[in-house]
Parts: structure tokens; sequence; C-alpha cells
């Protein structure tokens, strides 16, 4: 499973933040990229015919975080290789280890694309890390989620939801409200350490009048919770879940669904139900960036061709991520593994990069002095 949680999140945020000040290089705004032969690739001035052409003299293309069993990546990959013939690997890795090891390999490349949260993007192209590639399909993607050059670009997105074993709450929560006024114990990671648990007390903070800025609100929804003993310190394992030891979960959406699919497949006869929160959320998006060094630069932009290609968003679809090109028709059978659009009116991506990165790393401190050390046993 692709390594999202970034527990080494800091560490390694320290190492790209560190060696992009050792690295000496010029920032590229153009698109241009020099690869380790010396060559210069300009990818938004070659046509499509003219990358794939270049693509197949490559022969190949080394991903990083980009996992088969990671929002149906397996699928992706295989039609990849089988339509242009072109070798593929990958090598799983957290965002951050995705960025520094770019960093690192500068000067002897062997990794081409990455998958990275989408605060990442902005990063990278701080620290000269990617090159630009627009694609065909640049006018189909949404302002919030790509660089206005190409040098990352959202290809899917997940939603905080709630997932709750109805066998064991007989009113699944619909609202943040909801879960105040229930009597469940409520599981959300470690929001010390993971980007999803703090994308979860984000969403809440928006639900209860905050924002990026503002995340107090959620701080003080979470303390709630702890105070009266409802926050569930355990994990959200496949293996408490078929147990049905979990009552009430928040998770990306994809996460969810994939979960309780998984549960019943697994022969459990627990059952779980699914839902966006009607009085606020966050979408959280996931961003293929190409890297500056890349061995095999047109592979790199051809495969990011595909992926926003309509094939390649269904294949996301199957996965249960939702495709970020909303005029893509999934096919029914896809279509209804996903949640209905109507489960997302209330959802919003991140406004203000800036201030979230700025609260992120406030919100450890926050976690353990004002909710964890309320926690009731």
């Amino acid at each position: 499973m692709k390594m999202k949680k970034q527990k080494a999140a800091a560490l390694l945020m320290a190492l790209v933040l560190a060696s992009g000040a050792l690295a000496g290089c010029k920032t590229s705004t153009t698109g241009a990229a020099s690869t380790a032969s010396g060559s210069t690739n300009d990818l938004n001035s070659m046509s499509l015919a003219q990358i794939t052409a270049e693509a197949k003299k490559e022969g190949s293309l080394q991903s990083v975080g980009m996992p088969d069993d990671w929002a149906n990546w397996g699928d992706t990959w295989t039609q990849y290789t089988a339509k242009y013939g072109i070798k593929h690997q990958d090598t799983d890795m957290s965002s951050a280890e995705e960025l520094a090891i770019f960093q690192s390999e500068k000067n002897n490349p062997t990794k081409d694309i990455g998958d990275v949260g989408q605060s990442f993007g902005p990063l990278a192209v701080q620290k000269d890390l990617v090159q630009a590639y627009k694609t065909p399909y640049w006018n189909d993607i949404p302002s919030w989620a790509k660089d206005k050059d190409g040098k990352w670009i959202v290809g899917y997105y997940g939603t905080i939801s709630f997932m709750t074993n109805t066998d064991s709450v007989k009113n699944p929560p619909k609202s943040w409200s909801d879960i105040l006024n229930g009597n469940y114990k409520v599981c959300v990671g470690d929001v010390t350490k993971a980007n999803q648990s703090q994308n979860a007390v984000l969403a809440a903070a928006i639900a209860m009048g905050g924002s990026e800025k503002n995340i107090q609100p959620g701080i003080d929804f979470f303390a709630k919770l702890a105070a009266q003993g409802r926050l569930d310190m355990g994990d959200s394992s496949m293996t408490r879940l078929e147990k049905g030891d979990v009552q009430v979960v928040i998770l990306w959406d994809y996460l969810s669904l994939g979960y309780r699919d998984k549960v019943k497949q697994s022969g459990s006869t627990v059952n779980y139900d699914v839902t966006v929160p009607t009085d606020g959320s966050v979408e959280g998006g996931y961003a293929e960036v190409i890297n500056k060094y890349a061995p095999h630069p047109a592979a790199a932009a051809l495969a990011r061709d595909y992926i926003l290609s309509d094939q390649g968003q269904i294949n996301l679809a199957k996965g249960y991520a939702r495709p970020i090109r909303s005029d893509v028709k999934l096919p029914a059978d896809v279509k209804a593994k996903l949640l209905p659009d109507s489960e997302y009116k209330k959802a919003r991506p991140v406004k203000d990069f800036d201030a979230w990165d700025k609260t992120a790393e406030q919100l450890p401190e926050m976690w353990q002095e004002q909710v964890l050390s309320k926690q009731k046993s």
C-alpha cells in the first residue's frame, strides 16, 4: 500500500529543504529541463506524436509512489506498457521521500515521475525539482488542481468521509454535528503524523466555521470527544474492521469505499456505511510530477498524458478515487463504486496552501496539549 502517512515527513522535508539550498541550480520557468546526458527537453513545445516517438525510443519508465495496489495504478501501468511497449517499474515512497530522491539523485538520476500530495507540488516547484508538461487535457483540469506552467497536475482526489459500522451504530452520522450528538467512539488516526488525520481536523474546523488559518474549531471538536472518552485510539486496520471493533472511522473516501468492499470480500459479516459530512469536508488531491532530471522525460510525459486520458481516469475511479476530469464519462459499473455527486455539496479543496502548511506544523503540539490531554479511557 502506498506510504502516504509520511511518518518521517518532517525529517524528510528537512532533507528536501537542506538539499535544495545546496543545489546551486537555476530556476526553470519554461518547462525546459536538463537530463543526466545534458540534453534539453521542452516538453510543452513538443507535440504528442513527438513525445510518443521519443518515449518509445527511451523504452523505460521509473515511477515512485505509484504502486499497483494504490488507486488502481496497476491497470494503468499494464495498459501503458501494452500500448507503447515501454517497460515500467515503481518504487513505493511517501511524497516527501519522492522529492528527496529527485534532489539527491540529480547528478545520477534514476526516477522519472512521482505521485505526491497536492501540497508537495508547490514545494517541488519552489525547489526546482520538476519540469512542465501540460498535456492535451490542460483545459479540462480545474485551476485549483494544476500549476500554471504544468509542473504539477492533480490526477485524482479524495474527500474526508465517515465510515460507520452500521451493526454497532444504528444511526450513522451524516455530519460533524451528528458525531457530537452521538454516543459511539470515533477513530481519526494519528494527527501528530498522518496527513489524512490532519485533513480530518481541518474538515471539522471548516464545518464549525474555521479555515486553513483557524484550526481551533476543529481542535475544539475533537477535544469534546476526548473529554467524553469517545476517541478510538486504535488504528483502522483490516483486522479491526473485519472484527467490527471500529464504530466510526474518518478516512479519505476512496479508502473508506475500498475498505468497505474488502471487508465484504473477506467473508466478514460486518456492514459499513460511507458518507461525506453534509456540513463541511475537505478534498485532497494527488499530483503527478515529472522529475526535472528524469532520465526518461518523454516516457514520463506520455505517462502523465495517459493518466489524464479517459481510460486513465477510469482506471483511477476503479480504485475508488475521484478523477480530476469531470468531463470523463465513467462506465456504469465503475460509477456505482463511487458515492453520488450529491454527497459532495459541502466539500471543497484547500484554498490557502501557505496558511495550511503553517497550521499543519502547529497541529501536532495543539493535538497533544488540547485533545490528548483531555482523553478519558
